[in-house]
């Protein structure tokens, strides 16, 4: 079967890409950091889709081009490469600068967390703790974040934790060491043994015998209480299937139609979505996610996550299950990685996709006679689940019938913790168990919207809902508002504003809708965000410009995909965002790209521990003028409704 242009890697174009590589480099060991599938330019693209929408016979398709980041370990360097898999030729071979650090790798990471392990000096501060029998000690590695423009060397910040039972479900998060190593991940040197505060100063102490303390865990069969027994089976039962049709990645549902993507930076990917043969948006993903902690103390400063672009959301996504991440009828996609040798490796059902009913869609009673009209809301639900460590995040977009989308985020997981002395607690983290303190932090997403509203010419705009003035003749009695439109004409950012109602369109001005005479558009209902705390001169806000502004508005370029920039680890500034909006360039009736910045500002509570209760944030776009009434009534359904109630 001939694949599409925005079909995900397959093992083959893994295994031709490396092979391709290795001979361009014959004496050379290469390790691998990412090989996936680079999507085709824009423009190389919409006429093949545009042919495929309209039913008209397809254009050659783009060349599948696998983008490569390696490096060579002779002399360390670190090399991006773009290869043409069909033609067999390397198109692009280029050696970055030394201050660049490429994405983690699974296997980078256990590299490193057994390197930490057997390292004779860890062993030794291991042994200082005077651990009772049976205790073992594990630890995280961690990105180690930036807090000097000159340093060029690939670290990992190791934190320590103590397991006091052998379990697959241990909580080590409970019982953190006192001190954690640095290690250089391409020399595999110690750089330094850093010891960890434990009080609302800076000061430090050297490695103690520690005091036993009772880890706090979440297994089940850890607890010696018996499980709830009042919940009684619930069922989603689907006899006739779903309603939903799959053709590889390809997803038809009512009028929706659209290809579920996935690479191993973003993870899902929503390409060509359409509604009843209209185009809506060109590409939908989250670009980047920043996770910065507001403990001041060294080295906590540094402790700045970029989930995305520092590790990646398709390399660390859950082999999904049914009855627990996914219920009813479900369909799961699979995804490919490649590992640091080059092969390739199956990541089996990392997206499912299923329907589900989201309560009432619309109703309307009759008061007159009683007779109601009830729709219930089906949806269909395309989801992925993100390991990162301490933290799941649960991806989903959701489509609705009345032509609505929501994206939905869901925080859920083990806090990321320090250790804290007895009776101790400090002003910007809470105690959440014995000896472990959590750290206050932010979630910041970006979402990459790259719309097509009726086509690729589109222009945003913000509404404000304000009071029109008082006027003898227009508004007397002082009751009118209006609402003010505000056409974004350059390229830049703008501000949320709950007090105005405010709410941002893409529309396209080259398309009028015939009742309400005005242009086509779809509304975005923004996620109202605390923007990044920390001090604009410090690094964490410098190389997270994106989480300072809620939305942004760009030209569309190729490549322009990540809200941080393409190299996110150990970066000392934003080359994303920040740097595209400064071009000013003009963004009305253009091909654009609209960014959301939205998050939660987590203030941990003892309940959010052991395991965190999900934190809930939601995305929604909405037709604002895209019909000419409500577009269920195209494909009226009546479901599960009960007939009317006779007297």
């Amino acid at each position: 079967m001939e694949l599409h242009p925005f079909d995900p890697v397959t093992p083959y174009e893994i295994e031709r890409t490396v092979s391709i590589l290795r001979s361009a480099f014959p004496q050379t060991e290469l390790r691998f950091k990412l090989v996936d599938i680079n999507e085709p330019i824009k423009s190389s693209v919409i006429p093949y889709l545009e042919a495929e929408r309209l039913g008209k016979s397809l254009p050659q398709s783009p060349s599948r081009v696998v983008q490569v980041l390696f490096h060579r370990l002779d002399n360390g360097a670190f090399i991006k490469a773009q290869v043409d898999v069909q033609a067999s030729k390397i198109l692009l071979l280029k050696t970055l600068p030394k201050e660049v650090q490429g994405p983690v790798d699974i296997d980078e990471m256990i590299e490193i967390e057994q390197l930490c392990l057997k390292h004779p000096a860890v062993l030794a501060e291991i042994e200082k703790m005077k651990l009772p029998e049976g205790y073992t000690v594990c630890n995280d590695p961690w990105i180690y974040g930036t807090d000097d423009a000159n340093e060029s060397r690939r670290l990992f910040q190791c934190y320590m934790y103590i397991m006091e039972v052998q379990h697959d479900e241990t909580n080590h998060y409970s019982l953190p060491c006192s001190f954690s190593p640095v290690f250089d991940a391409l020399s595999k040197e110690l750089v330094r043994i850093d010891y960890l505060p434990v009080g609302t100063d800076a000061a430090a102490l050297p490695t103690a015998p520690w005091k036993v303390m009772k880890a706090v865990e979440y297994a089940a069969d850890l607890h010696k209480i018996p499980m709830r027994t009042d919940l009684k089976p619930y069922i989603v039962n689907q006899p006739e299937g779903p309603s939903f049709m799959t053709s590889g990645n390809l997803v038809t549902w009512q009028k929706w139609r659209f290809r579920v993507g996935f690479n191993s930076r973003e993870g899902m990917v929503l390409h060509n979505v359409t509604y009843d043969g209209r185009n809506v948006f060109y590409r939908l993903a989250l670009s980047e996610m920043a996770v910065p902690y507001g403990d001041p103390r060294r080295p906590y400063h540094r402790k700045q996550a970029f989930d995305v672009g520092d590790v990646g959301l398709g390399i660390t996504a859950n082999q999904l299950s049914l009855g627990c991440d996914c219920l009813g009828h479900i369909k799961y996609f699979d995804g490919y990685r490649s590992d640091s040798k080059g092969n390739p490796v199956l990541l089996k059902n990392v997206v499912c996709l299923h329907e589900q009913d989201g309560g009432l869609q619309y109703k309307h009673t009759n008061y007159r006679n009683s007779t109601a009209t009830v729709v219930r809301n089906r949806q269909l639900v395309v989801q992925m689940i993100c390991t990162l460590s301490n933290y799941e995040y649960i991806f989903a977009w959701t489509f609705d019938q009345a032509a609505g989308i929501e994206f939905e985020v869901r925080a859920t997981g083990i806090l990321s913790t320090m250790p804290i002395a007895e009776d101790v607690t400090v002003p910007w983290g809470t105690n959440v168990g014995p000896g472990v303190m959590a750290a206050y932090h932010q979630h910041m997403f970006s979402l990459r919207i790259d719309p097509a509203i009726d086509g690729y010419a589109n222009t945003v705009l913000y509404e404000d809902s304000v009071a029109l003035p008082v006027d003898p003749d227009l508004n007397p009695f002082g009751t009118g508002y209006t609402a003010q439109e505000n056409i974004i004409a350059k390229a830049g950012t703008a501000n949320t504003n709950i007090e105005a109602g405010r709410v941002f369109k893409i529309r396209n001005d080259n398309i009028i809708n015939p009742i309400s005479r005005k242009p086509v558009a779809y509304k975005i209902v923004p996620a109202p965000s605390q923007m990044l705390i920390m001090n604009p001169d410090s690094y964490n806000s410098r190389r997270a410009a994106f989480a300072s502004k809620p939305m942004w508005i760009t030209k569309y370029q190729d490549g322009e995909l990540y809200a941080a920039g393409e190299f996110t680890n150990q970066s000392t500034q934003d080359t994303g965002l920040s740097s595209w909006a400064e071009r000013n360039d003009a963004v009305v009736n253009e091909d654009i790209v609209v960014w959301h910045t939205f998050g939660l500002t987590h203030n941990p509570r003892p309940e959010d521990f052991p395991v965190m209760p999900v934190e809930k944030i939601t995305v929604g776009f909405k037709p604002n003028g895209f019909f000419e009434k409500n577009c269920k009534f195209g494909f009226f359904l009546r479901l599960n409704c009960p007939p009317k109630l006779k007297d």
